[in-house]
């Protein structure tokens, strides 16, 4: 490639005496001693250098412009959040301590657990005339035709209801109900072939005095068996087994039978599981009436 006019190199040497010397042609830069005219790489190469140089250069000072000017917003932000409008010419001591200033890692606020209130106790309502105030009768605090305890099924009889307890006892009880102010005596009798149990729950107005009732009785105080409606006279003058127990304000016992008149002896297994399951009938049945009026008082 050429940069200058056509025609052929001078020939003219000055060493060479039959040399010609030629009419000079316009010559080219000088290029570091290469004969064919080819661009000086070095020197391209040093511009492109110093262009890189520079615009370096000008991308520093425009970061640098930049970071001062985002600097300059934060401050305008952080000012604005203060609610004064106005950048403050207070020292720096004045900013907020660390301490006021919210973390990500603060601890989160704690809140007091809450729980339910406690439930009511059911004992807490038949243990008093003052709170014991559902409906009772015999029938219904002995429901039904029939009771099943296990897989025995005792077949419900007579029933009664008194309100002098003394009546409806024998032996020793008279004087203890008394006593104590028993106020009801109500009676259930319940078969099972020809073993017979009266179940006897007696009322008084406080807790204190069913248990100093049940304290006082021994031996010789039996609750009167009840008979009548089909099944016969029992425990009127043969030997039989009872039980004494309270619950609240209600003391219960028990005389379990034979109602041909036999003696209960150790060996009458099935009279004592009658009088046995009769008793724990009839604490179910005084707890059943505490929870249920426990429940409607929870309600209410």
């Amino acid at each position: 490639m050429s940069f200058g006019q056509g025609g052929p190199q001078s020939q003219w040497d000055p060493w060479t005496p039959q040399s010609q010397q030629q009419p000079q042609q316009p010559q080219q830069p000088w290029n570091s001693g290469n004969s064919d005219n080819t661009p000086d790489w070095a020197a391209l190469a040093e511009a492109s250098e110093a262009r890189a140089k520079r615009r370096r250069l000008l991308f520093i000072g425009g970061g640098a412009l930049a970071t001062v000017a985002i600097a300059g917003a934060v401050a305008v932000a952080v000012v604005s959040a203060n609610g004064s409008g106005q950048a403050s010419d207070g020292p720096s001591s004045q900013l907020p301590s660390t301490a006021d200033i919210p973390s990500a890692t603060a601890t989160q606020p704690s809140f007091a657990p809450t729980s339910a209130p406690p439930p009511l106790d059911p004992k807490d309502f038949v243990s008093s005339a003052k709170k014991d105030k559902a409906p009772l009768s015999p029938d219904l605090l002995f429901p039904g035709t029939q009771l099943t305890m296990g897989e025995t099924v005792y077949k419900k009889g007579p029933t009664a209801d008194t309100r002098t307890c003394g009546s409806a006892a024998q032996g020793t009880l008279p004087k203890v109900l008394d006593t104590n102010k028993c106020t009801r005596l109500l009676r259930v009798t319940y078969t099972k072939g020809d073993t017979a149990v009266t179940v006897g729950v007696a009322v008084f107005d406080t807790e204190a005095q069913a248990s100093k009732a049940k304290k006082d009785a021994d031996k010789e105080s039996i609750v009167r068996s009840l008979s009548g409606g089909g099944v016969k006279s029992f425990c009127t003058g043969a030997i039989c087994r009872s039980t004494t127990n309270s619950y609240g304000r209600y003391a219960y016992f028990t005389v379990a039978g034979f109602t041909d008149g036999k003696n209960v002896t150790e060996k009458s297994t099935g009279v004592f599981r009658a009088g046995d399951d009769l008793a724990e009938f009839a604490f179910r049945q005084i707890r059943r009436r505490g929870e249920a009026q426990a429940s409607a008082a929870a309600e209410g």
